[in-house]
């Protein structure tokens, strides 16, 4: 991958990409999350998704993508710390694959940069119609939030883990701002997001040429905006403070458990390589200690695992048990913790996360999405951008005391459990 900047805030990363008879045009937006803005940021991809000012709807935008041989075009948002990040993506067939000799390529992008940079407007703002049919989507997403107890779960975890942080913006939005929304206030958050952000082009499995006229088209849409991008938002980290645990009653089957832990300062990119093997080994495998040990020995929970969140410096540990047992779970998932810091990690063990971690990585470079997801996720975290081999060669290098060392700076911030009330056994 080869990564360049080509204007202030704008980047461009190409890949050739041979092996794949696809290639991938993909436009990422990055800028720093406000809470003024959370629920339009939110809803602006839906209604960008919809079509674009040379093709204002939906059918119309299938018909043309069929037309491409089934190209895919895909409009999605990211909570990625502090940061939000809107990506526009289109895949589809590479040009020598055309049965008639069609400019597949150039297709794409007009496809990709109509849909970034010329959205259907009526007048002056997104088309009324289309924000109204979205603005219910987005609303029932937020008044279902509850029904999936193990996201909510997670949420209000995040919500009272980060606060008022710039982390702590709730990036699916707020349900009770969506009905106020209107097609100017969306339209005001898409210029600003056009303004002020970060952009990354990356182009995947096309040859120099086409890269080259992707990348002055892009700058040809730029030319005409007034931009003045924004920082990248940088890596936080929660401060260390006495573990807050949080209740919600609901009537239901399992209860849920969510606890996050803090690094208490943001992660250095050096140290990534030692995070991934000790979430492999406390949680994130079906060779951890939560797995092995707490499910499967102590049958405390159902599921019980383990993640870490880079940008933020986190670690969430998630946990459906029964109502009865969260008390218990909740012990358990601490003492693993502690016996990881303190007591032995056997060469058996820690050879079979390692080993699974990178039979995992092995494959990063079977897809052009996993390739662009691995190099943008590289770029956001800052620091030297490492490829797939770099981070293998690093996590060959981790020992066990390189693992007892990231694991002992986690301290418990949040224990949120959704459970019964104490005498309801229904459900």
């Amino acid at each position: 991958m080869r990564r360049s900047q080509i204007a202030p805030g704008v980047h461009l990363s190409y890949d050739a990409a041979q092996k794949f008879n696809r290639c991938r045009i993909s436009i990422h937006f990055a800028f720093p999350a406000r809470r003024e803005t959370a629920t339009a940021h939110a809803l602006l991809p839906l209604v960008m998704e919809r079509g674009y000012a040379d093709c204002p709807d939906m059918t119309q935008m299938t018909k043309k993508l069929a037309r491409l041989y089934g190209a895919d075009l895909t409009v999605d948002a990211r909570p990625m710390g502090c940061s939000h990040n809107l990506c526009v993506s289109i895949t589809g067939i590479k040009d020598q694959f055309a049965l008639e000799g069609e400019k597949l390529t150039r297709e794409y992008a007009a496809l990709a940069l109509g849909t970034a940079f010329h959205p259907y407007f009526v007048g002056s703002t997104f088309d009324p119609e289309a924000v109204g049919i979205e603005k219910q989507m987005l609303r029932k997403a937020l008044e279902d939030e509850v029904n999936d107890k193990r996201l909510y779960c997670q949420r209000q975890a995040n919500r009272e883990f980060f606060g008022d942080s710039p982390a702590g913006v709730r990036q699916e939005g707020y349900l009770e701002e969506v009905d106020g929304l209107t097609p100017e206030a969306l339209t005001e958050a898409y210029y600003e997001m056009l303004r002020t952000a970060n952009i990354e082009l990356i182009v995947l499995g096309c040859d120099e040429a086409s890269t080259t006229a992707v990348k002055d088209a892009l700058l040809t849409e730029l030319s005409a905006i007034d931009r003045a991008p924004l920082p990248r938002a940088e890596n936080i980290a929660m401060p260390r403070r006495e573990p807050v645990r949080k209740v919600e009653h609901f009537d239901t089957t399992q209860a849920k458990l969510c606890m996050l832990f803090t690094l208490g300062r943001p992660m250095q990119p050096e140290q990534l390589a030692a995070v991934r093997l000790a979430m492999a080994l406390y949680g994130g495998s079906v060779t951890s200690r939560l797995f092995l040990n707490v499910r499967e020995r102590d049958h405390l929970c159902y599921y019980c695992s383990s993640s870490f969140q880079s940008f933020t410096g986190s670690m969430a540990v998630n946990s459906g048990v029964e109502h009865t047992d969260a008390a218990r779970a909740e012990q358990a998932v601490l003492k693993e913790l502690a016996d990881l810091c303190d007591g032995p990690i056997t060469d058996e063990e820690l050879e079979d996360c390692r080993r699974g971690l990178l039979a995992g990585m092995n494959g990063l470079e079977d897809t052009l999405g996993g390739i662009e997801t691995w190099y943008y996720m590289e770029v956001l975290r800052g620091g030297p951008v490492q490829t797939p081999d770099d981070a293998r060669r690093a996590l060959l290098a981790v020992t066990r005391e390189d693992v007892r060392d990231i694991l002992k700076q986690f301290t418990l911030s949040v224990s949120c459990l959704l459970t019964r009330e104490e005498g309801n056994e229904n459900g």
